[in-house]
C-alpha cells in the first residue's frame, strides 16, 4: 500500500526506549569505557541526577557534563568508530516490533524521522541510511570531541523545533504519526496528529 498523496505522511520514532529496549547513553559508555567508569561517573554526578529527576537542574546540563566526563578529548575518528561497533554489537538492544513498524512506513514510501536526544552519530548506524535521523550534535574542535553539545539537547520542545527544521511546506501539508515513550516525548506527540505512548513492548 503506497501513502496516499494527498497529505504527506511522516513517522516519528523516538530513539531511547521506543526503538530501544534501554538507554542507550548509559549503554554506550558501560560499552566503551567499561562498568567501573560508569559507576565512577554515575557516583561523581549522582547529586546532580537527583536534582534532575526533581526537574531542578535541566537535562541537557547533566547530560553535558557525562560527555564531558568521559569523551572530552577523545579524536572523532576514535569516538565514530565506538558508535559504529556499539550499534554492531548491541543490535539486541532494539525492539523488533519497533524496527518492523519503523521499516513498513519506509516500504510504503513515507518519510520516517528518528528524533532523539541521544547523538545522531551512535543513533545513525542503528537504523541505517533510510530514515533521517535528528538527534543531539556534538561539538568537535580540531578533530577532537569537546564534550559540548554543538545544537541544543533534542529533548522537549525541541524535538518539534527540529521537526519543524526538515519539513517543507505547511504544517496541513502533513498527517504525522509519532511514537514515544517519555516526558521528553510529550511535545512531539501532542504536534502529531496521532502520537502513541509506549507503543511497543516487546
Amino acid at each position: 500500500m503506497i501513502c496516499q498523496m494527498d497529505k504527506k505522511k511522516v513517522y516519528c520514532f523516538d530513539f531511547d526506549g521506543t526503538l530501544t529496549r534501554k538507554d542507550t547513553l548509559i549503554e554506550f559508555i558501560r560499552y566503551s569505557k567499561g562498568d567501573f567508569q560508569l559507576l565512577i561517573g554515575l557516583l561523581i554526578y549522582s547529586p546532580l541526577l537527583v536534582l534532575m529527576k526533581c526537574h531542578l537542574y535541566p537535562n541537557w546540563k547533566v547530560k553535558q557534563k557525562f560527555f564531558t566526563f568521559y569523551y572530552k578529548g577523545m579524536s572523532a575518528e576514535k569516538f565514530n568508530q565506538n558508535c559504529q561497533a556499539f550499534a554492531h554489537d548491541r543490535s539486541n538492544l532494539l525492539r523488533k516490533r519497533a524496527v518492523l513498524k519503523l521499516h513498513e512506513a519506509l516500504y510504503r514510501g513515507c518519510q520516517v524521522l528518528v528524533v532523539s536526544a541521544s547523538p545522531d552519530l551512535w543513533v545513525r548506524p542503528f537504523v541505517g541510511n533510510g530514515p533521517v535521523v535528528i538527534g543531539t550534535q556534538l561539538e568537535v574542535i580540531d578533530g577532537r570531541i569537546t564534550g559540548r553539545f554543538k545544537t541544543k539537547n533534542c529533548y522537549g520542545p525541541e524535538k518539534v523545533n527540529r521537526i519543524k527544521a526538515v519539513l517543507k511546506g505547511p504544517r496541513e501539508d502533513y498527517e504525522i504519526f509519532a511514537f514515544g515513550d517519555s516526558r521528553g516525548d510529550r511535545e512531539m506527540l501532542n504536534f502529531a496528529d496521532q502520537g502513541f505512548f509506549k507503543p511497543f513492548r516487546d
